[in-house]
């Protein structure tokens, strides 16, 4: 089969498709003809293996596991001994994670409890698109910022695939949702659902003078004073995102200063490391199925486009999620 596969760390010209041996599916897992995949910061950073302290779980001088692809939606091609949920053709969408990455495949293997049926409703590039970054959009709201109905919440990062998908689901909480985001965005994150949208490029939204129950902060571009300035009293940000850089040490910085600022008055800010969750799957099939959430799709590009993908996702600019796509894929 044909397999995205890397040897060393570097640019997305260490990606190669390369014919490779077909996975074969473990008692508890199984094997997916692959539709379609996504791409995430996630892959970018172990293909480069920066920041440095990715290379910790990733291996030191080269990687551990040569394929790259967490997001994946496909059709089950063979399960193995144990599976009891999911028969041959069944259509599914989650994740490919640590050993068995690998999404940016002709076919995959992953464990049974990563995956849940794809709705009939939409296609599997937009099943694909929705995996680590709904995980992570839910989770933040829901277990970090304990989100209720009523509530005012901003997404900042709205256009992103993160931040589309977080003010959909906020939506569904049935909460005023903002959503900051760059002029060229506007009408699109509207569109999904935000009550309010800034443009950040016009208007500071940490001085507008508004306060929100609780913020899903999807870049971390903006100082934590600054942050806690538009949060209520008793106001939680979860911080979903940011730069990295080589060492990691702006998150860790930022990290430790929220620790402490949490330590005086009522506000939290709280980090988030989302975890697979085949019920939290299963959420977002419900969520898609009734249309309370559509994943937004940028750009689509071929398996053996994964490079110039990959550098364009290193941009910044992406509205909703790249996808990569295979065969007939664009059909549901």
């Amino acid at each position: 089969m044909k397999a995205i596969v890397f040897h060393h760390y570097g640019s997305p010209d260490v990606l190669k498709c390369e014919e490779i041996t077909r996975p074969t599916a473990g008692d508890n897992e199984v094997l997916i003809k692959v539709r379609a995949a996504a791409l995430n910061p996630y892959d970018w950073h172990f293909m480069r293996g920066m920041p440095y302290l990715v290379r910790i779980m990733a291996g030191l001088r080269r990687p551990k596991v040569t394929r790259l692809g967490f997001d994946v939606a496909g059709q089950v091609e063979a399960v193995g001994r144990t599976v009891t949920q999911f028969k041959p053709g069944d259509p599914v969408f989650g994740a490919c994670a640590g050993a068995r990455a690998g999404a940016f495949a002709e076919y995959a293997c992953t464990s049974e409890s990563a995956l849940a049926l794809k709705p009939h409703n939409v296609t599997f590039e937009q099943a694909a698109a929705v995996p680590m970054c709904a995980l992570t959009a839910l989770q933040g709201l829901r277990d970090k910022g304990h989100i209720k109905p009523g509530q005012k919440v901003l997404v900042n990062g709205a256009a992103g695939g993160l931040g589309s998908l977080a003010v959909q689901i906020a939506k569904s909480f049935g909460t005023e949702v903002t959503g900051v985001c760059s002029t060229r965005n506007v009408d699109m994150v509207r569109s999904i659902g935000a009550d309010q949208v800034i443009d950040y490029t016009q208007q500071d939204f940490t001085k507008s003078g508004h306060r929100y129950d609780l913020i899903l902060d999807a870049v971390g571009n903006r100082p934590l004073s600054a942050m806690r300035r538009i949060l209520s009293s008793n106001g939680i940000l979860v911080m979903a995102g940011g730069q990295a850089g080589r060492w990691m040490i702006g998150p860790v910085v930022r990290a430790i200063q929220a620790s402490l600022l949490s330590r005086f008055g009522n506000q939290k800010l709280v980090g988030l490391l989302a975890r697979a969750s085949k019920e939290d799957l299963t959420i977002m099939h419900d969520l898609m199925a009734t249309g309370k959430v559509t994943p937004v799709i940028d750009r689509r590009y071929k398996l053996n486009e994964v490079s110039e993908a990959i550098r364009y996702l290193e941009e910044g600019h992406a509205r909703g999620k790249v996808v990569i796509s295979l065969d007939d894929s664009h059909k549901s």
